[in-house]
């Protein structure tokens, strides 16, 4: 599959595609007349790419946690760390959005309650 057809069937953007090659990572890739040619692995791969952008990840986080990948020499426990930073950090986005939301419905409350007394 080129890099054409892997954007468009995936859905996956072409600058995305491009960065995964400029990685080096691309394992199994071959340039056939100019053009990469993706097998499934490389296709699970940038999926799994797909999924840590869609989490937060910038590109570098992304390019350290697909070379971890690939060394498979016991990166377990790094790639966690990872994951277990990028976790705190949503927690306390979704924190600071729950706090959001109880002033906006207090606000609300509020407009409400005045309303209902002129009403």
């Amino acid at each position: 599959m080129t890099i054409d057809e892997a954007s468009e069937r995936y859905q996956i953007p072409m600058e995305i595609l491009r960065e995964y090659e400029s990685w080096g990572l691309c394992g199994t890739v071959k340039k056939v007349m100019g053009a990469w040619q993706y097998d499934d692995q490389d296709l699970e791969r940038l999926s799994l790419i797909m999924t840590l952008h869609d989490i937060g990840f910038s590109n570098a986080e992304m390019e350290e946690y697909m070379r971890l990948l690939l060394e498979e020499k016991n990166t377990e426990k790094q790639r966690m760390e990872m994951l277990d930073r990028r976790r705190g950090t949503a927690l306390d986005e979704i924190h600071f959005r729950e706090k959001q939301l109880e002033r906006l419905d207090y606000l609300r409350f509020k407009i409400q309650k005045k309303k209902g007394e002129r009403g």
